[in-house]
C-alpha cells in the first residue's frame, strides 16, 4: 500500500451524505426550480441546477468518520447485488446483475420492482451502477447497464409509494460506450452540481482510454438527459481521461471528487479527480512522477484491494474491496491522504462489491456468488453499519 501525502489545505466547500439528488436549487436567479420530468431544463446542457451553484451546503466541513460496531445484515439471498441506493423514507432499492431491481425495506423485506430490459450479463457485464433522481413528482431510477450491443445509462420512473413501487418504462440517456467482457465501468452517481457521473472502463482496449474522443476508459460528465455539461474540458461527454477500469465515486464534504480504480497486475488506485485530468492508463499504471499525468493519492497490491464501491462521509472514505475482501476507510483533504489507510472486516464478509452512506449508516454489498462463490448464486448481502463523528 502507497500513500501520497501533502501539505493538508482548508475544505472550501460541502460534499452530500446522501446518494440522492432532491432538485430544488435555484437557476440564475429565478427561484426553485422543479420539475416532474428531467427534460425540463432550462439549459438543455445543464442539469436542474446551475453548474455555478451547487446543491451541496458550502462549509468548512473537515469531519472525520468511523465505524461503531461491526456491520449486520438487513437482507440476505441476494443473486449478484452490484449497487445500492437509499431513499429519504428509509427504503433501499438494490440492482442485480441479471436485471433484477429491488425494493429492500425498514425490516429488510426485499421485493421485486421490475426488471430492466436488454440486458446482456456476460463476463463482467450484467445490470451495474444505479442513480436516484429525486423531483417534486415521481422519482426517477437511473441505471448502467450492459446490452447486447454497448455499455449505456437508461432511466425509469418509480411508479408508486414505498412497498408498492414498480419501474415505469426505459428511457436511453447515454449509448455507445464500448462493451466487453471485463472493464465495463459501471457506476453511475450524480455529483454536488447536479450533474450525471459515469465511470466507464477501457473495454479492453487500452489505446482507447488516451482518446478523448472515445467514452471508453473516462468518467463522464452529463446532464439529466445525457446531454454533455457544457464546460466539459473536451467539448463531448468526457470529464476526465486515462482510466483502466472505475467502479466508484465519490464526493467528499470539501467538494472534492474521488473515485476508486482497478490496476492491471500491479496497482490498484484511489485518485482525486480534476475536469481534464489524465491518469496515465495504459501509459502507466500507478504513480509515476511524470508531469503529464496525474498520480494516485492511495494504491494497493491487487491482493489487498481490486476497489468498486466508494463512499464519502465528511472527509473520510469507505472503499469496497473484492479481492482484498475488506472495507478500505482513509481519511482526505483536497490535497491527498491524511493517514494510512485502515483495513476493516478483512476476510469476514467474503468480497465488498459497493459503499453507501445513508444518514448516520454505511450500506455494503457483498458479491461472493458472481462465479466465486456457492453455486446457488444467492447467499449474497445488504450489510449496515453505524457511523459516527470523530475528531478531526
Amino acid at each position: 500500500m502507497t500513500v501520497r501525502r501533502r501539505l493538508r489545505i482548508a475544505a472550501l466547500g460541502g460534499g452530500a451524505m446522501a446518494a440522492t439528488l432532491t432538485l430544488t436549487a435555484c437557476v440564475g436567479g429565478a427561484g426553485p426550480v422543479t420539475s416532474t420530468s428531467p427534460s425540463a431544463t432550462a439549459d438543455a446542457r445543464s442539469p436542474l441546477v446551475a453548474e455555478s451553484s451547487p446543491t451541496a451546503t458550502v462549509s468548512a466541513e473537515t469531519a472525520l468518520w468511523r465505524t461503531a460496531g461491526a456491520p449486520a445484515a438487513l437482507a440476505g439471498s441476494l443473486r449478484v447485488p452490484w449497487s445500492i441506493v437509499p431513499f429519504a423514507d428509509g427504503t433501499r432499492i438494490v440492482s442485480l446483475r441479471g436485471g433484477a431491481v429491488l425494493e429492500v425495506d425498514a425490516s429488510g423485506s426485499t421485493r421485486t420492482i421490475g426488471t430492466v430490459p436488454d440486458v446482456n450479463v456476460g463476463g463482467e457485464g450484467g445490470l451495474l451502477g444505479l442513480a436516484v433522481l429525486e423531483t417534486d413528482a415521481e422519482p426517477w431510477l437511473y441505471a448502467y447497464l450492459t446490452s447486447w450491443s454497448d455499455n449505456r445509462v437508461i432511466r425509469m420512473p418509480l411508479v408508486g409509494e414505498p412497498g408498492e413501487r414498480s419501474l415505469g418504462p426505459a428511457e436511453v440517456v447515454l449509448e455507445g460506450i464500448p462493451r466487453a467482457g471485463n472493464h465495463n465501468g459501471g457506476r453511475i452517481a450524480f455529483g454536488p452540481d447536479g450533474y450525471l457521473y459515469i465511470a466507464t472502463g477501457d473495454a479492453g482496449n487500452t489505446g482507447a482510454s488516451q482518446d478523448p474522443a472515445s467514452l471508453a476508459g473516462k468518467i463522464l460528465r452529463v446532464g439529466v438527459d445525457g446531454i454533455p455539461a457544457q464546460s466539459n474540458p473536451f467539448g463531448n461527454a468526457v470529464y476526465s481521461l486515462g482510466h483502466r477500469n472505475v467502479q466508484g465515486l465519490a464526493w467528499t464534504a470539501d467538494g472534492t471528487m474521488w473515485a476508486t480504480e482497478f490496476g492491471q497486475n500491479a496497482t490498484d488506485e484511489i485518485n482525486r479527480i480534476v475536469a481534464g485530468g489524465n491518469y496515465g492508463w495504459p501509459v502507466h499504471e500507478g504513480p509515476a512522477g511524470d508531469p503529464a499525468y496525474i498520480d494516485p493519492v492511495v494504491t494497493w497490491t491487487t491482493d489487498e484491494a481490486s476497489p468498486s464501491g466508494l463512499a464519502a462521509a465528511g472527509s473520510t472514505l469507505f472503499v469496497a474491496a473484492l479481492r482484498g475482501e475488506r472495507v478500505w476507510q482513509v481519511d482526505v483533504d483536497a490535497s491527498g491522504a491524511l493517514s494510512d489507510p485502515q483495513p476493516l472486516w478483512v476476510g469476514e464478509f467474503g468480497r465488498i462489491r459497493d459503499a453507501v452512506i445513508d444518514g448516520d449508516e454505511l450500506l455494503l454489498l457483498t458479491n461472493n456468488t458472481d462465479g466465486r462463490g456457492s453455486p446457488s448464486g444467492d447467499d449474497d448481502r445488504l450489510l449496515s453499519v453505524q457511523i459516527v463523528e470523530a475528531a478531526p
